[in-house]
């Protein structure tokens, strides 16, 4: 019982109890997936049943992970997949306070999404944010909510993924030339005009875009689109 309730494994070698960041970036990826098909279909098809089930098992998930991670479904397939790849150790605290932050986000979800119904550009977001620290840890092993402990954590913290807790020098493959740092600028640039083009200068001419513009409408205007939805109806019956 002492074991099971002992949080993260512990490796020789290391003072601190640890989690293996290879599998977690695996499962991050998994839910990623899972989260972007969900929110396809919803705004694609217009139906929500892919994400109910999805954030259910993100839910109960996340709640297992920061009981006792060596049981959380999502992580056990992780795993499967790089069984055969060198661990990654880190700190096993830093990521239980991340999976925190993830459990504070699910619950809300699965209660609006799943329990009473209530989609609205406030909960997308939600899925939205969840979805970015999915990416960034499953793509960039970046672990933003790692970031947020090692800044109220006083004492300092070992074992970080990415090993950012203990490098302060970069070698210089990681540097940016001045030229390196304007194309990186210039990129950045266009990414942000092409997703800001594709909402504003296109409005109608993806599914995407329409679905948005009435996510972001006031229940004035959404009973004015209900009106007009009816009248045409009317004049087509008529016809």
């Amino acid at each position: 019982m002492k074991d099971f309730f002992a949080y993260g494994e512990k490796v020789p070698g290391y003072e601190v109890r640890v989690l293996n960041e290879r599998e977690a970036r695996a499962a991050a990826a998994i839910l990623f997936v899972g989260a972007f098909l969900g929110l396809a279909n919803g705004v694609m098809l217009g139906t929500a049943v892919f994400s109910k089930y999805f954030v259910t098992f993100f839910a109960i998930d996340f709640t297992i992970r920061i009981i006792q991670p060596r049981y959380a479904p999502s992580l056990l397939l992780g795993r499967f997949f790089v069984q055969n790849q060198t661990p990654e150790y880190v700190g096993a605290a830093q990521k239980r306070f991340a999976w925190i932050l993830g459990f504070i986000l699910a619950w809300p979800m699965f209660y609006y999404l799943v329990i009473d119904f209530q989609p609205n550009p406030i909960k997308v977001l939600v899925c939205l944010i969840c979805m970015a620290l999915l990416f960034f840890e499953s793509a960039f092993s970046i672990c933003l909510g790692c970031k947020i402990f090692s800044l109220i954590k006083k004492d300092k913290l070992t074992h970080c993924p990415g090993g950012v807790c203990e490098m302060n020098i970069k070698d210089p493959v990681q540097k940016f030339t001045p030229i390196q740092k304007s194309i990186l600028a210039l990129t950045v640039v266009i990414m942000l005009y092409g997703i800001y083009a594709y909402f504003t200068k296109l409005p109608d001419r993806t599914m995407l875009s329409k679905k948005i513009k009435v996510l972001m409408m006031s229940d004035a205007q959404l009973q004015k689109l209900e009106d007009t939805q009816a009248d045409a109806e009317f004049e087509k019956d008529d016809f």
